[in-house]
């Protein structure tokens, strides 16, 4: 019994040694180390090239063997080399907890141990938080990428920024008080309807128009909006949701006013009896541009324009609430995500059969949409884009308001509000 313990002893006092010992390697250790594990090929790569010493190999992981500049092509190689510095991790996991580092993790990862709870204070913004900047890049980003709400294996804590929110909200809010102003000027301007008859139409030539239609898109985009407004109100990212809303929906519409002013289109039908409206002076024009962008623009407040065809508004709005709710909900609530595009597609087709608008109008519309919504949410999720002096220099307000998330926003949901104090005492 004493021998057993006093070899017990001795092979504690080895691995201490050992532990010890790893902190004061070299590149010749390393060196060493590799020909012994089988890696002779690697040895100039590793040690003479990028001269990896003790620490640096304990802490060296599956996605810097795969990632430049090493960039090993073998895989074979890059799965043995991950194994043998496991083995060593653990062979030398006091150290690893000394540089504030566990083992834990998968295989050819090395997670950050700051003693709170996983995902809490780990990541900020999505990249690590200062302490860790020399190794932020050890995470293996495929293993730590969300799906629209499936395969979570990291939680972030994404900072909402409010201040930009409020920024973006004032944004969209100017944005549209400049619209409804060009919808006045543009109403001044609309063709005689005698002189310019409605354009020949392969869809409006074809189906007979319909009158409540309009009505029915703007109930259509009602009822998307109070959608969209829930998932937002539950999303606990809330707030750069928001502030993407806000900025994709005024961008469109600042452009949808370059196209309507620089070109008039003839009115679409002989129903709408437009007719060229001249206001006095410019308070008049003022009023009439708050009224209409207090009444949303919609029939359904009252408001009656003409002459903004080009592009439709209504398609606008219907594919950005559409494309917004099916982005931050999980793929799993199939019946949300129909019921969101059915919403969609109709509110397209009534707009149509009421004749309130070209073919070409709602499908420039529905593809300037549709194409600026995945371009900003593609730029959004890809983090070596997001810094880039060319994202900056074309994209100066996708840069600021993204320039702290990185990767995809989780859909992760809570309820807003804080429980009142009855209901914490029954439910404890």
């Amino acid at each position: 019994m004493m021998n057993l313990g006093r070899r017990k002893d001795v092979s504690k006092a080895m691995a201490t040694n050992n532990q010890l010992c790893i902190r004061r390697w070299t590149t010749k250790h390393v060196a060493k180390w590799l020909k012994e594990e089988g890696f002779c090929d690697y040895v100039d790569v590793l040690c003479n090239r990028h001269r990896l010493d003790g620490i640096t190999l304990l802490t060296l992981t599956e996605y810097d063997l795969r990632s430049p500049p090493l960039e090993i092509k073998v895989l074979g190689d890059i799965k043995r080399l991950m194994l043998s510095i496991r083995k060593l991790q653990k062979q030398h996991v006091d150290v690893l907890e000394d540089l504030g580092f566990s083992s834990d993790g998968p295989i050819g990862t090395i997670l950050p141990s700051s003693g709170c709870s996983l995902g809490a204070d780990r990541l900020c913004n999505g990249e690590l938080s200062r302490d860790y900047d020399g190794l932020g890049m050890d995470l293996h980003v495929d293993q730590y990428q969300y799906l629209n709400g499936k395969n979570k294996h990291l939680t972030r804590r994404l900072d909402p920024e409010y201040w930009k929110t409020v920024l973006g909200c004032i944004y969209v809010f100017l944005v549209f008080g400049f619209t409804s102003f060009v919808m006045v000027i543009v109403h001044e301007r609309v063709p005689d309807m005698h002189t310019y008859p409605p354009l020949p139409d392969i869809f409006l030539d074809s189906v007979p128009r319909i009158p409540w239609a309009f009505t029915m898109t703007e109930m259509c985009g009602v009822v998307l909006c109070y959608i969209w407004l829930l998932v937002l109100l539950l999303h606990r990212h809330r707030s750069i949701l928001l502030r993407r809303m806000c900025s994709l929906m005024g961008t469109v519409f600042l452009l949808r006013c370059v196209t309507m002013f620089v070109t008039s289109l003839s009115v679409p039908g002989q129903h709408l009896q437009c007719s060229g409206k001249v206001y006095g002076n410019i308070w008049a024009k003022l009023q009439r541009a708050f009224v209409i962008w207090s009444g949303f623009g919609m029939t359904l407040t009252g408001v009656h324009t003409c002459g903004d065809y080009m592009f439709s508004g209504h398609t606008v709005v219907l594919t950005m609430l559409n494309f917004f709710v099916t982005e931050y909900t999980p793929r799993s609530w199939n019946f949300l995500h129909t019921l969101s595009w059915v919403l969609n597609l109709f509110g397209i087709f009534f707009i149509l059969a009421a004749h309130e608008h070209y073919s070409i109008d709602v499908f420039i519309a529905f593809y300037i949409t549709t194409r600026l919504f995945l371009y900003y949410h593609t730029l959004a999720n890809t983090r070596a884009y997001q810094q880039s002096r060319r994202a900056r220099i074309w994209f100066p307000m996708f840069s600021f308001f993204e320039c702290n998330v990185n990767g995809p926003v989780p859909n992760e949901y809570c309820w807003p509000f804080s429980r009142p104090m009855i209901m914490k005492s029954l439910i404890g």
